[in-house]
């Protein structure tokens, strides 16, 4: 099993430090270090700036936003980003939620599965160079009628094929993100139910685009906090926790509520969602199982987090993307390589 990081938003007053734990994540052998984006941060230009600055680690998008660029700008961007690193991007893709696909860029949260199929058709389509022709429901290139002509990407990738994740949580997201894509980007895994949550899914996907899971890179964020006090640690998580069960998306479309009750929380999930919407934010992380917290983070001495990262590589996971807790660069960094000694007393170095 391998290990990445994930710097989550750049801009949170940390970005020097942000820069100093890419860095030396690429020092101890991680293998991907991920950026995200939501309204404030954009991921391509973070990864520019880190890979700029580091040597081996690969960059990856967790997550370019669907609805924030046109599928052929987002292939030009992983192309430069490709050719600019030396062949160390990873496209990773979703469709963000309701609340900022139809608040922040004015696009309509609909159909979110065929939209993600077409996206990625014609990315990749243009990453390959080839000449881009494409009649969809959400996207027709080149537009009929006009002056418009079927172009084909004047840049070359480093690679001939650039690794592509969508981030995935549902059932039917996940089947898909099996068929047509190289990995899996996971939120909230716990080891326990990951075979019910996510890994038959995307094996299925596998199965009717006549593949197997050979290759196929299952990579879910984890949290990590060191320590010998694990009801502290988990502490820590708490509005974490609270924020995407209780107040990501709407009531009706909160994906990460709906996980939870998949893993066996469901009345819990209902509480917390309902506090969190009522305002009572303190009281929704309060309602959270410290037992849900627990499986879905890494915590406690290196023994501890060893076997927790056994686990969620028997239940299937290829690359474990760590998410650092910590307010100073000290306790980020200790908790890195707190996860590459974890990984190697669990006999999982690669």
């Amino acid at each position: 099993m391998r290990l990445g990081i994930n710097l989550g938003y750049w801009g949170a007053g940390m970005d020097d430090d942000n820069l100093a734990v890419a860095q030396e994540a690429d020092r101890l052998g991680y293998d991907v270090c991920w950026a995200a984006e939501a309204y404030g941060s954009d991921a391509p230009t973070v990864l520019s700036w880190v890979a700029a600055r580091t040597e081996s680690i690969d960059v990856g998008s967790a997550i370019m936003q669907i609805p924030a660029r046109q599928p052929t700008m987002t292939a030009m961007t992983a192309a430069t980003l490709d050719s600019l690193s030396g062949g160390r991007f990873r496209l990773g893709l979703g469709v963000s939620g309701p609340q900022v696909s139809e608040g922040w860029y004015g696009v309509t949260f609909d159909k979110p599965l065929a939209r993600t199929r077409e996206y990625v058709e014609i990315v990749r389509k243009a990453m390959s160079r080839e000449r881009v022709q494409h009649e969809g429901e959400h996207w027709t290139l080149p537009l009929p009628g006009g002056p418009g002509k079927p172009l084909k990407l004047t840049v070359h990738p480093e690679r001939e094929r650039i690794p592509l994740y969508i981030a995935a949580i549902g059932p039917k997201n996940l089947e898909q993100t099996g068929e047509i894509a190289d990995g899996a980007l996971l939120i909230f895994p716990a080891a326990e139910h990951l075979e019910e949550t996510a890994l038959k899914h995307l094996r299925e996907g596998r199965r009717r685009a006549g593949l197997t899971m050979d290759g196929f890179d299952v990579c879910p964020t984890v949290p990590i906090a060191t320590g010998e006090d694990v009801s502290a640690l988990a502490d820590q998580f708490r509005p974490y926790t609270a924020l995407y069960v209780g107040g990501m998306g709407s009531r009706k479309q909160n994906f990460y509520n709906r996980l939870a009750g998949r893993m066996g929380y469901e009345k819990e999930a209902a509480e917390i969602q309902d506090r969190y919407l009522a305002g009572d934010k303190s009281g929704a992380a309060a309602a959270i199982p410290h037992d849900l917290i627990d499986s879905t983070t890494l915590l406690g001495d290196v023994a501890r987090i060893a076997d927790r990262m056994a686990a969620y590589a028997a239940a299937g996971v290829t690359t474990l993307t760590l998410s650092p807790a910590g307010l100073t660069l000290q306790e980020r960094v200790a908790a890195l390589r707190t996860g590459v000694d974890a990984l190697d007393r669990a006999g999982l170095a690669e």
